[in-house]
């Protein structure tokens, strides 16, 4: 009897998705302010400063839905290379920012993204 429990247990583990892994997902980063927040149409590069909370090392802006450079600086700071081309004609452009996955059982789920703040271009 006692090795069909320890069997039946087995099974539930491995059923229910058990893992002794752990870990944790990473908290939604969060925006609450662009630097600089517009930028003339045609002009030239520049570093988009980022400033919010619960950025993560790996976190990643996205300019109008695509991925820029990005560099870690705080929890509540990073920044984006913008290039001329990125403000090359007049626009409102949307700007957020995403955490890599959690880590542990999470690692393989796709990061929180922030909210989402305007950019302007203007003409």
């Amino acid at each position: 009897m006692g090795k069909i429990c320890v069997l039946l247990l087995i099974i539930c583990v491995i059923g229910c998705g058990y893992s002794s892994k752990g870990g944790m997902m990473a908290a939604a980063p969060s925006i609450t302010q662009l630097m600089p927040n517009s930028a003339p149409a045609g002009g030239i590069a520049f570093t988009l400063n980022v400033i919010g909370s619960n950025f993560v090392n790996g976190a990643v802006v996205y300019w109008n839905g695509m991925t820029r450079t990005t560099t870690f600086v705080t929890a509540g700071h990073v920044s984006a290379t913008i290039s001329a081309s990125d403000i090359a004609s007049a626009a409102t452009v949307g700007v957020y920012v995403k955490n890599p996955g959690g880590t542990g059982i999470y690692m393989n789920q796709g990061g929180q993204p922030s909210n989402t703040v305007n950019f302007t271009v203007t003409p």
